[in-house]
């Protein structure tokens, strides 16, 4: 089966700091990817050049077998690439059906080829809502959710862009134990629903818990790609990421 997501040689530089070097990766359909590393490994970076926010210097990135190196953010989005952020920024005087409304109606549209009516905008935006159980709190304000509530719309706004790869931003930080669980329990059924999803994220025990595979990023560069249980291990992995 062909990768979903195939990143080649990428490098980035901001100035005279490499904060990419080389690195190169394969994300399959379906697949659960864990990407960690310590702060200013490039991990923001790389989510960055893939979403296209930032632009690469050099090597390629495909998607779905496409080369989108030179695309924007919101082309690469109309091709199913989506993300949430780690630091949410819902419109603030918006209703949370009306937060969804929008990638709803500029993403999924235009990746549809025709418009949503106004009757299948609503049964999405109740869908999506119930999905993250935000459903009784529809026409309420972001200022009124709490802190896991907040990270659940933000994913539901990702997923409003009816993604094939879902790139999950430290959705879990600051949360709670029981929190992390909800949060780890939701994107459980994204996946489950054929979402391709990447995570990045500091708590280890989520990240291991949720991932298939873990990609490594220290100082820009790719050190370790494989099975959780082994990565950890890696003698190289201690040393850079667990500080053994």
């Amino acid at each position: 089966m062909a990768p979903l997501l195939e990143v080649d040689d990428l490098s980035k530089r901001f100035g005279g700091f490499v904060a990419l070097d080389g690195v190169s990766l394969a994300v399959a359909p379906g697949e659960r990817l864990g990407l960690i590393g310590p702060n200013g490994s490039g991990k923001s970076t790389l989510v960055n050049c893939l979403c296209g926010a930032l632009h690469n210097e050099s090597g390629v990135v495909r998607f779905d077998g496409t080369n989108v190196n030179g695309m924007t953010a919101h082309q690469r989005t109309r091709l199913g690439m989506a993300r949430s952020f780690q630091l949410p920024r819902p419109f603030t005087s918006l209703s949370l059906a009306d937060n969804l409304r929008i990638p709803l109606i500029y993403s999924a549209n235009m990746r549809r080829g025709s418009h949503f009516t106004a009757a299948e905008i609503e049964n999405r935006c109740g869908e999506l809502l119930r999905l993250v159980g935000l459903d009784a709190k529809a026409r309420r304000l972001p200022r009124d959710l709490t802190q896991v509530e907040m990270r659940k719309l933000e994913l539901a706004r990702a997923m409003g862009a009816d993604p094939k790869l879902l790139i999950a931003d430290e959705a879990m930080a600051g949360l709670s134990h029981s929190e992390i669980e909800d949060i780890l329990k939701l994107l459980d059924q994204l996946n489950q629903r054929g979402i391709t999803i990447i995570l990045i994220e500091h708590i280890m025990r989520a990240v291991m818990s949720f991932s298939q595979r873990l990609v490594v990023l220290v100082s820009g560069k790719k050190i370790a790609d494989g099975k959780p249980q082994d990565v950890i291990r890696d003698p190289e992995v201690e040393r850079a990421y667990l500080g053994q």
